[in-house]
């Protein structure tokens, strides 16, 4: 088993081998002694995944890919699409039989088509075994039943951002640990003119993440253990309550907020307070302002840029009346079609990305958005070097699933993909429905999908 000595060790091997310019001779030589999955001749793998946030993570990546097709002769096709974008493709093309062989989507994707997915329960029993095992919440997102559909690359860890200097000077010394002092905080923000704001349109990332933790804080639940529409309940409407007055004190549009609003609303100084993972902080240490697209302009906002990373920290979730962490963390995993040519290569490109080797640099270039799965990786070197990402290192801990009490499968995918929950929340944040009316449609609809 990989312990952190050996990752700290295999990590500096690994810089040795990349100073030497022979890291192409140690994927040459994983893919002769290593290898699991003997790829079809002749193989090429497409790829489809979702667009990158950190730029240094996406150039890890390719790198990664680079040295697999080298190591192996297998050409891997990277294309990508918003985080919205990839689940309505990967159905499409699960519906039809045609498509890339792989797609990296997030929460629970495989599970809207389990059926059309290759079987990957060897390979996940494999990394399990030789990286001290996946989480829980890995386990469930990677299994329909007894088998292995996906195999849960990481998590984004979905946290607080915010300025230090602008909860200062709202007369708080750090983020509230429990929802009625978040709620304060969030009024004493609007009241000094530096207000918060979280997305309330389709954002599948930061929207879904926020507003399950508002309805899971409360103990409401959209379905319980045994997958029973349960929405309609007091703890729902005490949720819903709660949401609308932060509503009410956030930045005026959020309703129609997508995952991309925020970032450049913070790095705007639009919004001081907001959820997201670490890539905002990450943008904002490189000097890359999103919102900046002109070279010049990119240029001048740099020392703002700064300024703000210097200012910014991040925080865990505030513990509503459920009394424990409620939290809601992204699951990016990835997946082969069974309409696939070429499973072996595509099991092997996958194998080849978990690796120790691979793994720990391309988690260490996400700075922090990307958070592990495999237990083992919990002691990547790059989490202690700098303490504002930490709570992100804690992501499978904290997080629950998108079933919530009930099962992850395709009725969660679909709830999901249907932004049942999100839209509930908004509507009745936003005044578009009466709390009951919102709830009302969200029962109607859940209903249809558990029945």
């Amino acid at each position: 088993m990989i312990t952190r000595r050996s990752l700290v060790k295999g990590s500096a091997a690994l810089a040795t081998l990349a100073a030497a310019g022979d890291l192409m001779g140690w994927a040459k030589a994983w893919a002769a002694t290593e290898l699991q999955y003997k790829p079809e001749d002749g193989a090429k793998i497409s790829l489809l995944r979702w667009r990158r946030f950190i730029q240094a993570e996406e150039d890890a990546f390719l790198k990664l890919v680079e040295a697999f097709t080298k190591a192996t002769g297998v050409a891997v096709d990277v294309s990508s699409e918003t985080l919205d974008d990839v689940q309505p493709k990967a159905s499409v093309a699960a519906n039809v039989g045609s498509g890339p062989d792989i797609f990296w989507g997030l929460y629970s994707l495989p599970h809207l088509f389990p059926d059309q997915c290759v079987d990957v329960t060897d390979l996940a029993t494999y990394l399990g075994e030789k990286y001290g095992g996946f989480d829980s919440a890995a386990q469930k997102y990677g299994k329909s039943g007894d088998k292995w559909i996906d195999i849960p690359v990481a998590y984004n860890g979905n946290v607080i951002n915010y300025r230090q200097s602008a909860i200062k000077e709202a007369g708080f010394d750090k983020i509230p640990e429990d929802t009625a002092g978040f709620l304060e905080l969030v009024k004493a923000l609007k009241g000094i003119n530096k207000p918060a704001g979280m997305a309330l349109g389709h954002a599948s990332g930061d929207g879904n993440a926020w507003v399950h933790w508002v309805l899971w804080s409360h103990n409401g639940y959209l379905v319980d253990e045994n997958d029973k529409v349960i929405i309609d309940s007091p703890e729902t409407r005490a949720a819903l309550e709660y949401a609308k007055q932060l509503y009410d004190n956030f930045i005026p549009g959020v309703a129609s907020w997508n995952d991309s609003f925020n970032n450049k609303a913070f790095l705007a100084e639009e919004v001081w307070l907001t959820n997201n993972g670490v890539s905002i902080y990450a943008a904002a240490k490189s000097g890359a302002n999103p919102a900046a697209d002109a070279d010049q302009a990119a240029k001048d906002a740099a020392p703002k840029m700064a300024e703000i990373a210097e200012d910014m920290n991040h925080s865990f979730w505030p513990i509503g009346p459920a009394g424990k962490p409620t939290e809601f963390h992204i699951c990016y995993p990835m997946l082969v079609m069974k309409y696939s040519k070429v499973p072996n290569a595509s099991k092997a490109f996958m194998q080849f990305m978990m690796e120790a080797e691979q793994y720990g640099p391309w988690a260490a270039a996400a700075v922090g958005y990307l958070t592990q799965t495999l237990n083992a990786y919990k002691d990547l070197p790059f989490w202690e070097e700098d303490p504002k990402i930490t709570p992100a290192k804690y992501a499978a801990e904290r997080t629950l699933t998108a079933g919530g009490k009930g099962s992850v499968g395709e009725k969660a995918a679909a709830a999901l993909a249907d932004f049942i929950v999100l839209d509930m929340v908004a509507n009745a944040a936003s005044g578009r429905e009466t709390i009951d009316g919102a709830i009302r449609i969200a029962e109607r609809q859940a209903k249809r999908l558990y029945r």
